[in-house]
């Protein structure tokens, strides 16, 4: 059957926003590259600004996990003793260059415990969407009556494009990242939650390159995601979207915020 002048057009568009965003760099956590391309509803609790008046009255803080440093770096006072810690090799290079004229140094760290830094060092310890949270060892470096703050992804997060990929994920795919058990580890590590709430967020992606790029960017959403495999799917999808609008999922957020407890002095 010959090819119509409509889908070959369609057919091109297709070949040259996947082309763009398989080669777009994806290093650090800046998604300003889907500015008009894709929209994420925000939480309504502003985690930068909320960060940010917490590192102003800190005296040693640490973020975990700072990926590219950018939100770190938006902080209008970052405390006296800034450290931020990061596993992938590009991201620490460019958390190195963006952090440290602002004073705050980035460790080389493999996300895994324990963590490279002594027993009760830090007054607040902050992370926004970390991997993994080991509970026990951030009780361990914070100061008796310092927090942790943390914004993460919570269960199911955009999973209507996760499971366009994979197909339907079993129950306990789905249920992780449960913000109660986030509770029950913070506090059987010791730690006082002080504040949890989880939100559902609407997300849009208007074009098959926005997918492209998420998905190469956030890599665990559908890991040994590559252009040459899904290209049937994404061909789909590209139609999918050029004929009946933005693809629409929803994003998952909770935000948590556990006290370590003062020290009892002795009567």
């Amino acid at each position: 059957m010959a090819t119509t002048p409509a889908q070959a057009a369609e057919h091109a568009r297709f070949d040259a926003l996947v082309a763009e965003a398989a080669a777009v760099c994806v290093d650090g956590w800046d998604f300003s590259w889907l500015d008009g391309r894709a929209t994420e509803q925000r939480p309504s609790w502003g985690y930068a600004r909320a960060m940010a008046d917490r590192m102003g009255r800190a005296r040693a803080a640490l973020d975990i996990q700072t990926g590219g440093g950018e939100v770190l770096a938006s902080v209008p006072k970052l405390p006296p003793l800034t450290v931020a810690t990061e596993s992938w090799p590009p991201n620490i290079a460019r958390a190195t260059a963006l952090l440290h004229p602002l004073g705050a140094a980035v460790v080389a760290d493999a996300d895994e415990p324990p963590l490279p830094f002594g027993d009760n060092a830090f007054d607040l310890v902050v992370s926004r969407h970390p991997v993994t949270t080991w509970w026990a060892e951030i009780a361990r470096v914070l100061t008796p009556g310092g927090t942790y703050f943390s914004q993460q992804v919570g269960p199911a997060s955009v999973f209507e494009l996760v499971e366009y990929f994979l197909g339907p994920q079993p129950p306990g795919t789905r249920g992780a990242r449960d913000p109660e058990k986030a509770r029950a580890e913070a506090e059987a590590a010791g730690l006082e939650v002080v504040d949890l709430r989880m939100e559902k967020l609407r997300t849009e992606f208007f074009d098959i390159g926005a997918v492209v790029y998420f998905l190469r960017k956030v890599i665990w959403m559908v890991p040994g995601f590559t252009v040459e495999e899904y290209r049937p799917k994404l061909a789909a999808l590209h139609h999918r979207i050029e004929t009946e609008g933005p693809f629409v999922a929803h994003t998952t957020r909770f935000l948590i915020e556990a006290r370590k407890t003062e020290a009892r002095k002795p009567e």
